[in-house]
Order: structure tokens, then C-alpha cells, then sequence
């Protein structure tokens, strides 16, 4: 009898610990529905690139409205950062990121519904809420169930299927709009949108956290970051490689190929499927990149830097119009322009456990407020030209461009100031 009741109090104990193979189908189970999450963000971003000339024609809006309407996607995601920050050390990333979701899903509908201009910019605000906690509650997972020495790989993988969403707001979107309009599209996203929220509560594992913190422990760990050196030492360069690359990316490539260069719609619709290609491959390419150069004495720091002062010269290719095939151009583009995303394992190494949330979602907070100043500054540049038939000359995209690139090329100055200072853990 004694034997049977040693037995069975220890049982407990040893079922709880998982097997490796269980742990490991935990780990890439976790990889895959948080990934898939930001895929739906990513469509999102970039849904008002097919839906604009729609938006145009049916509601008569100008560059500046569509700039205007397509950054309150930006607005809404960078105003929840701090929040779901906390949220996400408090809470955790599945069910924050579940809940969260719902907001994108009413968002979708308003969209889906509106009547005018005030209904379509309350909807876009509303997804970005939604959906804007998708990339830190990725990485904050990733973080507990990974070695931080495959941040890196693992923060491409995601960015990478992410980064379809992009291809999918390409050739696939035209072709769905033949099909339908745009207000069946967005409220199909709406039940999307739901559909991850379930996958995320019901089929994603907890992983055991430590306590949890007062408000007030949380908010002094945020002005920690905020305060620190290291964070604004890699911000200024990040937030203008990833602001740019997605004002560009989600709203204004077409536009620019329309105008610059004179593609068709069919052309230019190919093209930014190839930018949305390029990024995963460059997202999966830079993470391995940089795991191997690390290796080699590269630092993760430098390594990151290299990628998004490429980005500038890539920029400064197109607008030279350089004779070269447009896809390996515009591949580049994508390419270079997802190396930004290697900052985030650059702050992973930079501070504690407990804080990995709040830094990645303040990150995330400077470069989504740059995309909506991006994204409603180049609109209010083409407007100050003359527009003919929906078409803006090439001297206004140039000065557009001309003044990101400037930006960009004194935030890489500051950037390589702080190399010989660059963090690890």
C-alpha cells in the first residue's frame, strides 16, 4: 500500500513535466499561430493598396485623404503600443493578442460599412488597435519558448510569413477585386480576424511566467526603456527603415510606379508581389546571415546597420532610375527594406527578461508613428502638385523621396555612432 501511495503522489509531478517531443511540438506549434497572426496584420497594412483607385473613384478622394485614411491604420497601431506593452508582460502574449483581435474585428466591419470618409478612417483606427500587438506578442513568445541565441532566424521566419500579406495585397487582391468589391473584401477580413482570435486562445500553449508586477513596477520598467541609451541609439535608423519601407510598401509603391517609371496596373501589381517575396527571403535570409556572422565576429549590431544603409541606396538607385531590371530593383527594395526587423533581437539581448515585452512594443511604437507621418507627409507632397487623371508628376514622388532619404542618411550617421557602444547579452 505504501508503495501504491508513493506511486501515485509522484505522478502527478512527472506527467507535468513535458516530454522533449511534446515541448518540441509545443515550440513550433506556438511559431506558427503567432506567425500567422501578424500575416493578418500584414494584410491589413497593405489591404488599402488594391483599395485605393476603388476609394477614389466611388468617394472621390485625393492623395492627401487616402495618405490620411491608410496612416489611421498607423495611428491606432502606434497609440496601443505602451498599453500592450504592459498588457502582454501582465497577461501574456496568447491571451492578449486573442482578445485584442476582437477590436480588428469590429474595425473590419466599420470599414466594410462605412458611408464616408469619418466611418473608413474609424475603422482603420480601430484594426490598427486590433492587430497591434500581432509582431510583439510574436516575439515576446518566441522569446520564452526559444533560446535567445535563434532570435534572429526565428524574428525573420515570422516577419517572412508575415511579409505574404504583402504578396497577397498584390496580384491576389486585383484579382479578388475583379471578383468582388472592396467592401465584401473587408468584411470577409473581419471573419478572418476572428477566426485567428479563436485559433490563438484555444490552440496556442502557456508557457509558466514568473509573478506578476504591480502597474506601477510595470510603468517604472517602461520609463527604463524610455530612458535609456541604448534604446535611442538603434530607434532614429529603425524607425525610419521600417516607416518608410511600409508608407512605401502599403500605399504609395503604386502610385510611384504609375507615375515614375509608366507601368501598367497589371505591371506594377506583379511588382509589389515581387517587393512582398523579397521581404520574406530577405527576413529568413538576414536572420541566418546574421547567426553565422556572429560566429565570424560580425556583430548582430553591425550586421543590422549594413542592412538599412543598403536600403538607402537601393532608394537612391530608383530614383536615379538606374538601368537595371525593375524585378531585381524592386526585389532589392524588399529585401533591404525588412532589415530593420533585426533591431528587435538587438534590444532581446539589451535588457532583462521582464522588459523584452515593453521594448519590442515601444519599438514598434516609433516606427509606426513615423509610417503614419510617412504615409500622410508623401500625401501632402504630391498635392502640391497638380494632379491629371489621378496621376502626379515625377518631380513631386522625387522630392518625396529625396526628403525620407535625407532623413534616413542622418539617423545611419547616428546609428554608426553607437557601434563601438552596441549592447549584447
Amino acid at each position: 500500500m505504501r508503495a501504491m501511495t508513493t506511486t501515485s503522489s509522484t505522478s502527478p509531478a512527472l506527467s507535468s513535466a513535458p516530454a522533449p517531443t511534446q515541448q518540441a511540438g509545443a515550440r513550433w506549434r506556438v511559431l506558427a499561430v503567432f506567425s500567422l497572426g501578424f500575416l493578418v496584420s500584414y494584410v491589413f497594412r497593405g489591404v488599402n493598396l488594391g483599395f485605393a483607385p476603388h476609394l477614389t473613384r466611388e468617394l472621390g478622394l485625393n492623395a492627401g485623404d487616402l495618405g490620411l485614411l491608410t496612416s489611421f491604420y498607423f495611428l491606432g497601431f502606434a497609440c496601443a503600443q505602451l498599453p500592450a506593452g504592459i498588457l502582454l508582460d501582465r497577461y501574456g502574449p496568447r491571451r492578449t493578442e486573442a482578445a485584442m483581435l476582437l477590436a480588428a474585428v469590429a474595425g473590419s466591419l466599420v470599414f466594410a460599412l462605412a458611408p464616408g470618409m469619418a466611418g473608413l478612417a474609424a475603422g482603420r483606427l480601430l484594426i490598427g488597435v486590433g492587430v497591434s500587438v500581432c509582431l510583439g506578442a510574436a516575439i515576446q513568445a518566441l522569446s520564452m519558448w526559444f533560446p535567445l541565441s535563434r532570435m534572429p532566424l526565428l524574428n525573420g521566419v515570422v516577419m517572412a510569413i508575415g511579409g505574404f500579406g504583402a504578396v497577397l495585397v498584390g496580384t491576389p487582391l486585383s484579382w479578388l477585386l475583379s471578383l468582388t468589391d472592396w467592401r465584401m473584401v473587408s468584411a470577409g477580413l473581419a471573419g478572418v480576424s476572428l477566426a485567428m482570435a479563436a485559433l490563438l486562445w484555444f490552440g496556442v500553449p502557456d508557457k509558466p511566467r514568473a509573478g506578476k508586477k504591480s502597474l506601477r513596477e510595470q510603468l517604472r520598467g517602461t520609463r527604463q526603456i524610455l530612458a535609456s541609451e541604448r534604446f535611442w541609439r538603434v530607434v532614429p535608423l529603425t524607425l525610419l527603415n521600417q516607416g518608410v519601407f511600409l508608407a512605401v510598401q502599403t500605399l504609395w509603391v503604386g502610385a510611384f510606379l504609375r507615375d515614375v517609371p509608366g507601368f501598367d496596373p497589371a505591371t506594377s501589381a506583379r511588382l509589389v508581389s515581387v517587393i512582398g517575396f523579397a521581404m520574406m527571403a530577405g527576413c529568413v535570409g538576414s536572420g541566418w546571415a546574421a547567426r553565422h556572422l556572429e560566429r565570424l565576429g560580425v556583430s548582430l549590431y553591425a550586421f543590422a546597420g549594413i542592412g538599412m544603409t543598403g536600403f538607402i541606396v537601393v532608394q537612391a538607385l530608383l530614383m536615379a532610375q538606374v538601368p537595371l531590371p525593375p524585378v531585381l530593383l524592386w526585389a532589392a527594395y524588399g529585401v533591404f527594406g525588412s532589415s530593420g526587423i533585426l533591431t528587435y533581437a538587438v534590444l532581446a539581448r539589451s535588457f532583462p527578461d521582464a522588459l523584452i515585452g515593453r521594448a519590442t512594443t515601444a519599438l514598434t511604437l516609433t516606427v509606426f508613428l513615423a509610417t503614419f507621418a510617412c504615409q500622410v507627409g508623401v500625401g501632402f507632397v504630391l498635392d502640391l502638385w497638380p494632379s491629371s487623371g489621378g496621376h502626379y508628376p515625377k518631380a513631386a514622388h522625387m522630392t518625396a523621396w529625396g526628403g525620407l532619404v535625407a532623413l534616413q542618411v542622418l539617423a545611419a550617421v547616428w546609428y554608426l555612432m553607437g557601434a563601438r557602444r552596441a549592447p549584447a547579452r
